[in-house]
């Protein structure tokens, strides 16, 4: 199925480099940030390679991997290649299995109404993190957002819709104060070039989320904001 895939966590808590945190553990943190690098590869990876994209030593990131392959949490394939494993779905069962739920088939139903990729986000320390996706089901090109993209809060419509459930502040970026009135946000190029966004907030929850889709080009018709926001009314009231 063709599609359009975005890289992933742009500006945020990025997979990446080789020094550590100001604070913590520095094997942890490496570690972590291994699993960041194969989450944003769309194909299992060589050591070289996730080494290059992680900055660090090829020897550091196979005893890494190897530890993390004993966990489950990355697998390795015939040709010496890693990909996520499996054992992360039971690390994630129980993350906030009620909204995922109650959001998942009204996700699906916008997705199709919409003909674009859906998706949930809710906010974690200043960012935006995208915990359910829902794709169309008609054939077609469309713009795939991938769960676990980050972001930092303060940009793209997604995350401007997490900034309206805060009460308003100086400095806030204008559109939040807009969203507030209407009830929904809209960007344009914020977070990735060439890809616009429509969310509305999620209320009824108990960490800050909200619906949201994305697309390339001009917006694809008049209604979007419209149908946007009445996926999320639907959603919640069902919480």
């Amino acid at each position: 199925m063709p599609h359009v895939d975005p890289a992933r966590g742009q500006d945020g808590l990025r997979a990446g480099s080789g020094g550590a945190r100001q604070t913590g553990s520095q094997t942890l943190d490496r570690g972590l940030s291994l699993l960041e690098v194969l989450a944003a590869s769309p194909r299992p990876m060589t050591i070289g390679q996730v080494a290059q994209a992680a900055g660090l030593h090829r020897s550091i990131v196979y005893r890494l991997l190897r530890t993390l392959e004993d966990h489950r949490l990355v697998s390795r394939d015939d040709s010496d290649r890693f990909r996520l494993g499996y054992g992360l779905v039971a690390l994630t069962r129980t993350l906030d299995p009620d909204l995922r739920a109650v959001a998942s088939p009204h996700l699906r139903k916008l997705a199709d109404e919409v003909d674009l990729t859906a998706f949930l986000v809710v906010e974690e320390r200043d960012h935006c993190v995208t915990l359910l996706v829902a794709e169309p089901t008609t054939p077609g090109t469309w713009f795939t957002q991938r769960v676990g993209t980050v972001h930092p809060v303060d940009r793209g419509a997604p995350g401007l819709a997490l900034m309206t459930h805060r009460p308003p502040t100086a400095g806030e970026p204008a559109e939040v104060g807009l969203g507030r009135e209407r009830g929904w946000t809209q960007s344009w190029g914020e977070v990735l070039d060439g890809v616009g966004a429509v969310a509305a907030p999620l209320h009824g929850h108990r960490v800050a989320a909200a619906i949201a889709v994305s697309y390339v080009g001009d917006p694809p018709r008049t209604d979007l904001a419209d149908r946007v926001v009445a996926c999320a009314e639907r959603i919640a009231r069902r919480l």
